[in-house]
């Protein structure tokens, strides 16, 4: 096998499982009062990735965009009261999205140029996993970890979550640099 198969293949392993870890590191950093953790295992988790991407502006492009997108989903239900944060400070805003849920947020927008790279061009797609994906994200972080306080009826932020991650997943997909197709030998 081509050594350049080889080695695009590891990076979005790499990718899948290094995320995966950010999550939980960062969701139960968070609620144990630890946000901390996370933001360290996130930072590290985004550095390597810049580190290893051949197209650095336009991913810091799709980094920042991610930020903004992760301060309106998140950031505008806690200054709300829709719902709070374990680990509430601090935010960005002051009283919105807390640092580690935006860490999760730049992590997560590195996978869609390698490991959720599936999802670019095909909207539908993109936009029915965010819609799906989130809710089912946060309501675990929320009833494993603690790390998200929702409301006795939770039925407003499920769809809070759904629509605007439906909205956001294409939109950020799209910004995304997709690793060239790999050819099978």
């Amino acid at each position: 096998m081509d050594p350049t198969v080889i080695r695009r293949r590891a990076g979005t392993w790499f990718n899948l499982i290094g995320y995966q870890a950010v999550w939980f590191t960062v969701v139960i950093g968070a609620g144990h009062g630890r946000p901390a953790w996370g933001l360290v295992a996130g930072a590290l988790f985004v550095m390597s990735q810049l580190a290893f991407s051949r197209h650095i502006v336009r991913e810091c492009g799709l980094l920042g965009m991610a930020l903004l997108v992760g301060m309106a989903v998140d950031g505008v239900p806690s200054m709300l009261g829709w719902w709070h944060y374990a680990s509430p400070y601090p935010a960005l805003p002051p009283g919105g999205a807390p640092a580690w849920i935006l860490m999760l947020w730049l992590s997560f927008a590195t996978t869609l140029g390698r490991s959720m790279a599936f999802v670019r061009g095909r909207p539908f797609v993109a936009a029915l996993l965010g819609a799906i994906g989130a809710p089912m994200a946060y309501l675990a972080a929320a009833h494993g970890w603690q790390a998200v306080i929702l409301p006795a009826s939770p039925v407003p932020a499920v769809l809070w979550l759904g629509v605007t991650w439906g909205l956001a997943l294409p939109l950020l997909s799209q910004m995304a640099i997709s690793p060239p197709a790999i050819r099978q030998s």
